[in-house]
């Protein structure tokens, strides 16, 4: 049975083929309504424990994932997963590296890299993706 978010749930990202992913901070608390199965966090320390099967990418605040090949690999399994699964991608505060991450799994769902970015920035947070750096990473996004 697939069990993804429901598109009115706050933070939710609706890519273009329909795959639903909710971006959160992990320093709000968790909202209401059900779990995520799979999360994928992206913080510069291991995140703390949580009730579903999670990965965690180190990836310090307002810089670039420590390892792009761990990277591209944990964000292709969370576009994987997202075609039946709840996913939530998070960081501290849910605009910068959520983001960033977000705009790659736009790029993995056909958004042209170039409009990734923007993609994000309308459907999930006017914010998203704040650093140059972050902004040439998505670009390159393989």
């Amino acid at each position: 049975m697939i069990a993804t978010w429901d598109a009115a749930t706050t933070g939710v990202l609706r890519l273009p083929s329909g795959r639903l992913v909710r971006g959160r901070g992990l320093r709000r608390p968790l909202p209401a309504g059900p779990a995520p199965a799979f999360g994928l966090y992206l913080l510069g320390h291991e995140p703390p424990s949580v009730a579903w099967e999670s990965r965690w990418l180190r990836w310090p605040d307002f810089r670039l994932p420590s390892d792009r090949a761990a990277a591209a690999d944990a964000l292709r399994e969370a576009w994987e997963r997202a075609e039946s699964e709840r996913v939530e991608v998070a960081c501290g505060g849910g605009i910068g590296r959520t983001g960033t991450a977000l705009a790659c799994l736009a790029v993995l769902d056909g958004v042209p890299q170039a409009e990734a970015v923007a993609y994000v920035r309308e459907h999930y947070a006017r914010r998203a993706v704040e650093t140059p750096w972050q902004r040439r990473f998505v670009a390159r996004f393989p």
